[in-house]
This record gives structure tokens, sequence and C-alpha cells, in this order.
């Protein structure tokens, strides 16, 4: 179940609801100042064109005039729509976190109250059950359960705890049990919450580097386009051909690049939007599209690639015994072991043989699991004793129940270690004298369907490497299953930074993901570091996102998006370059044919006159716009493929279609503004 209280869910956000259209559409309306129009050079262009035919249209007033001035400025206010559109879905999903700032009363260790807006770094206070959180901080005393729905949208509580990488806690969040001390880190304004909403809203939102160079090549053409407007008019005069102010302002409109230019601003904060429809937080824009170069992954084993705690797998009897009677025996000796490999032998027992579990046995002395016996078992009133843990523990209790241990033991123990598995030896001492009765296979679990999708990050030229704390059999055992290309074993922080720098000296980016302050340095390194909202306030200040779901097979999202981004941001590049071609077949024809006949042959789409094809134009080039913003906020769907492969679908899909789409729509709406009068 998921509160209501969280982000917004993508299905919410309706791209043209009523509820998100108005504001959007009056945001474009303010967008028209200038003053912000300075981040959009091509549009800021098509801006100038809009007022100096206004005043063409004023001073000589013309059915012609005023419609291209009217066409102008809707295509100024199309393409601020879509940036609008963008930050209002940013806008409705911050309105939900705002709820998670209150105002509160935070009481110190030292007894005093104070409001929750005036605590420092460093103060220290006290939260028990029923009470809100004041600041962000880090548990230094206590364990609690803790409701951050109001953050994440998950009602399920989570465990929060000193001393370990569940510390950090977020202001806004309530605690539902128990009573801990908290150290905040945060100062007023500064806190988690107050970041989301700042960049979920846009308003820190920073231009990445390729977005950058990709508006200094927009404002190149543009430059490129006017000048061959400007000096088109003395050649047009020269050859008798005078043009209307009116016209070469459209002509520049509709040859420099403004469908790519209204919609990159958008692009780039859709792609933000996407990951915090996935509860992920992205610092920077940057890290997002970091995300989509990335060229190494680095994956913790535990809870990303296998389920997270090893799990018994089968029974394996020896010296003779029935492999059900081996169950049941696992099954007995298993009860009072709480840890999750013993639930695992009881779970395994009942769903493999129907044994149902017996925890209520008259005169049956349980023996729990404790880390110093490593075992756990059973001494039934019958007087048989049952005891399952580690081999080397059973064995070593076989034989001091006067029992020997058969050779077959050892080998069975020993092929389960090589294959990376963990044994558990389960004896029994009867009658019949101390035996062991057969060994229980437990391994890790690889997630399902993980083969597959490591098999598509290697379609996409990403390298996966498994980073793991086991012994190097066992680890490269399950990177075998997995289908993960390389492993590091017995990792230590100091491994895992050199490894990093490893690959980015030889040209790679690299992401990984992290919850521990051990995790810290090398996420500060990594390119793409998304660390656990569940760690520690150190791993969530060395990362550039932050994962509020606490899942870390979400690194293999945040990359297939930060590649959408890419892709997204060019095929529509593509397509905004390609659909110019049309406009060259429409205009050029109509301002030069009649002083040049021959270039009436250009005239392919049969447009009825100079003004409907030049007003058609400046049409299409305005609801292309709206067309694309969909596109635009919705992302270019990604497949995983080679460069060479999307290369080919981008240039075909966005580059044909770019350019074959402007024919079919200026000659519609030629069909159309041919019967306006006066145009003819």
């Amino acid at each position: 179940m998921t509160s209501t209280t969280g982000p917004v869910p993508a299905s919410t956000l309706s791209l043209l609801s009523a509820g998100q259209l108005g504001p959007a559409v009056a945001g474009a309306v303010r967008k028209l100042d200038p003053r912000g129009l300075v981040r959009q050079p091509v549009i800021l262009v098509v801006w100038v064109g809009s007022v100096f035919s206004t005043v063409l249209a004023v001073l000589d007033p013309t059915l012609f005039g005023w419609l291209i001035a009217g066409w102008l400025w809707l295509t100024v206010l199309f393409a601020n729509l879509a940036e609008a559109v963008a930050e209002g879905r940013g806008k409705a999903q911050a309105a939900t976190l705002r709820k998670a700032r209150t105002t509160t009363v935070a009481h110190l260790l030292d007894g005093r109250e104070v409001p929750a807006a005036g605590l420092q770094p460093g103060d220290t206070v006290v939260v028990v059950a029923g009470q809100v959180i004041p600041g962000d901080g880090d548990v230094v005393e206590g364990i609690a359960s803790v409701d951050e729905s109001a953050i994440t949208g998950e009602s399920a509580p989570v465990i929060r705890e000193s001393g370990g990488d569940r510390s950090a806690v977020t202001g806004g969040t309530t605690v539902l049990s128990d009573r801990i001390v908290v150290r905040i880190t945060s100062r007023p304004g500064e806190t988690f919450v107050d970041r989301m909403i700042a960049l979920v809203e846009g308003a820190a939102r920073q231009k990445t580097p390729n977005e950058i160079a990709l508006n200094i090549l927009l404002s190149s053409l543009t430059v490129v386009f006017l000048l061959a407007v400007v000096t088109l008019q003395p050649l047009a005069i020269y050859s008798g051909a005078r043009q209307d102010t009116a016209v070469l302002i459209a002509l520049v409109v509709c040859l420099i690049p403004t469908t790519i230019g209204a919609l990159l601003s958008a692009i780039g904060i859709a792609g933000m939007d996407r990951l915090v429809q996935r509860n992920v937080l992205a610092m920077s824009g940057r890290a997002v599209e970091a995300a989509g170069d990335v060229g190494t992954l680095l994956l913790d084993k535990t809870g990303t690639i296998t389920l997270g705690n090893r799990q018994a797998t089968e029974f394996l009897p020896v010296g003779g015994a029935d492999e059900k009677e081996l169950a049941d025996a696992a099954q007995l000796a298993s009860i009072a072991d709480a840890t999750p490999e013993g639930r695992s032998v009881v779970v395994l027992a009942k769903t493999a043989y129907g044994l149902r579990e017996r925890s209520d046995l008259p005169g049956a002395r349980f023996v729990a699991f404790t880390a110093q016996t490593r075992m756990s078992g059973v001494d039934l009133p019958d007087g048989r004793q049952l005891r399952k843990g580690a081999a080397a523990a059973v064995t070593g209790w076989v034989r001091a129940q006067g029992g020997t241990v058969a050779p077959e033991v050892g080998q069975v123990v020993d092929a389960i270690a090589g294959s990376g598995g963990t044994p558990l030896a389960l004896a029994a001492c009867d009658d019949a004298g101390a035996r062991v009765l057969g060994v229980i296979h437990l391994k890790d679990v690889v997630k399902e369907g993980m083969r597959g999708r490591f098999d598509q990050l290697r379609r996409m030229g990403i390298r996966t490497v498994m980073i793991t704390g086991d012994n190097e059999r066992t680890a490269r055992a399950i990177a075998d299953e997995a289908g993960v290309d390389d492993v590091l074993a017995e990792a230590t922080p100091e491994d895992k930074l050199a490894l990093i720098r490893r690959e980015q000296d030889g040209g790679r980016l690299v992401a990984m993901t992290g919850d521990g302050t051990n995790d810290a340095p090398a996420m500060a390194q990594a390119d793409v570091g998304v660390a656990m909202n569940t760690g520690t306030t150190a791993a969530k200040e060395a990362g550039n996102m932050v994962d509020l779901d606490s899942n870390p097979t979400k690194l293999i999202e945040i990359v297939e998006i930060g590649k959408q981004l890419l892709i997204t941001r060019g095929s529509l590049t593509t397509f905004s370059i390609a659909n110019d071609l049309a406009k060259y077949f429409a205009i050029l024809p109509a301002m030069f044919a009649g002083a040049f006949p021959t270039l009436d042959a250009l005239n392919v789409m049969r447009l009825s006159s100079p003004q409907s094809a030049i007003l058609s134009a400046v049409v299409f080039n305005a609801l292309i716009i709206v067309a694309l913003v969909p596109l635009a906020l919705r992302g270019v769907r990604y497949t995983p493929a080679s460069a060479s492969a999307m290369l080919r679908r981008n240039l075909l899909v966005y580059g044909a279609g770019g350019a074959v789409l402007p024919f079919v729509g200026i000659k519609l709406i030629d069909l159309l503004v041919s019967l306006l009068p006066g145009i003819a």
C-alpha cells in the first residue's frame, strides 16, 4: 500500500489535465518577459521577430501581417508552454513534499523546548513515539520505528537505529515507537525536504554540459541563418524581388532550430521528473546526464544481485539417511533458530515436503541458536537430540557425544563450499549413537531476472562489477550465475575507490550505490553515486542522487533513464533540423518564383500562393512544438541496443520522419489558409 502523502505517481500527473494546464498557460505567459528568455537564445530571436512583426502590422495593417505576428507570438508562447508544463509537473510533486514540513517543537536533550526552525547543526534532540522529527540528523542513541510516508510515499514503517548504516533520519517524519536521540545535521531551510522541493520545482536546476554545448550549437546556427537572411534582402532588391520585412522575419523563424530550442529545457526538467516519479532525487541535472553515459556499473551483491539472506535450497542426506527424515529433523532443529537462514530451513521443509512447523511439542527442550555455539536444536522427550548449525560446530558436537563423522560428510561440505554455498550440518544422537544425518545447502539466491538485466546492460556497452566481502571462489560462483562481467571480492573501502579510479583513468564513467559511511569516499569519486535513504548522512552527502526507497537495484533504472534523456534530446534535435527541409521548399519558391519562374519547380507541395505558403510554414512551425511536448516530457522509448543501431533508428525515425512530416503538415495547413480572404 502507498500513502497518499508521498511523491505523486506518474499516473496522476496527466500532461493535459485541467488542473495543471491552466497554471502552465499562465506560467507560459509570464515567461514572455524577455529577461527570462535570455537563457533560450533561439526563442529570444523569435520574440524579437514577434515584436517587429507586431509593429509592422500596426503601421501597415493587413490580414497577412496580423496573422504572421499572431502566430509568431504563439510560437514563443508554445515554446514557453513546454517548459511551464514540465515545471508544473515538478511543482505538483513538490506540493506533496511540503506536507512533510511541519512547524513543530524540538525537545533538546537538556530538557529545553525550542522551535524546530531554531535548531542548528550539532543540537541534540529527543524524539519519542508520536512525535515528529524536527530536523535532519543521525540517531546517536536508541532504536525506533519511523513513518517516512511523507517523504517516500511508502506507508510501511522503517527502522532507524544508532551506530549503523540505518542511522539517518529526515525532518518531518514521525516516530511510531520507542525513543531515539537525534543529532541535528542540517540548518533551517537547508533540510533534505527543502532541497527536494527546490529540485523538483526546477528552481535549483542548472544546465548540464551537453545541454550547454547544444545551446551553443543552436545559437551558432541561429546567427548563421540571421546573417543569411539579412544579406538576402540586398540580393533580392538587386534581382527585382524585394521582400517585405514580415516575410524575412517569417523566414528567419522557420529556418532557425525553433523546435529543439523550445523543447530543450523541458527535456532536461522531464529527465529529473522521471527520476522523482521513481522516488529518486537527483542533486543535479549533471548526474542524470552522466547516468546516460555510464560505462561501468558497480553493484553490491547482497540485496542488489541476491535476495539478501542466504536461503536453504536442498537437503543432502549422508550415511544412508532418508531425505524426508532429514527434512523432518532439520525443521525440528531449526525451530529455535530465529535467523533468516534458520527460518528458510523451516520454510523449505514445509514447501518441499509438506511438513507442518511444530513449535509446541510437549516435553521438548529447544536449544536456541547463538553466535557462540553456532548451533540450534531440540532435545525431544524420547531422548533423541538434534543439532543443526555450522559444519565444524556440529561435527565437533557429534565427536563430543562419542560418535564418528563419516568421510562422506566432509566431501559434501567441501562441494557446497566450492560452489559458493554455505553448508550446514545436521546431526542426531539417540540409542544408535551420535551421527551426522546430512547437510543443508544454503546459497545466495540470485534475484529473478537479473541475468536478463545484465545481458541488457552488456548490449548497452556497460560493464558490470559485483562488489562483495565474500571470498573469491564464492563471489565468482554467484557472479557466473547472475551473469555479471567481473567481481571485486573481499572488498574494502580502499579497494572500491581504487577500482573506480582505474575505470575512470580508462575513460569510463562509473556509477555505484552505497549506504554506509565507508561507502562515502567511493561514491564521492564515482560519476554517479546513488545513496540509499536508509543510509548515513555521510553517504547521502557524498552521492549525487538519493534513492528514497533504498532499493539498490534501482541503479539500473537510473542508467536507463539517463540514456533515455540523451536519446530524447538527440532524437528531437535530429527531427528539428530535418523538418527545416520542407520549409525551404515552401518559403523560398514563394519568395523568388515571381522573379525567377524556374524556382517554381521547387514548389513540390503546389502551395496556393506565396502568402499562403509563408503563413502555412509559420503555423506548422508553431504547432509542431505543441505536438512534440508530450514526447519531450515522456521521453523517447529506450530499448537496449548498440550505438550504431540506435543511430540508424534515430536517423530513420526522427531524421526521415522530420523531413517528411512537414511536407504533409504544411500542405494540409495551406488548404485551410487558402480559404481565408486576401490570402489565397
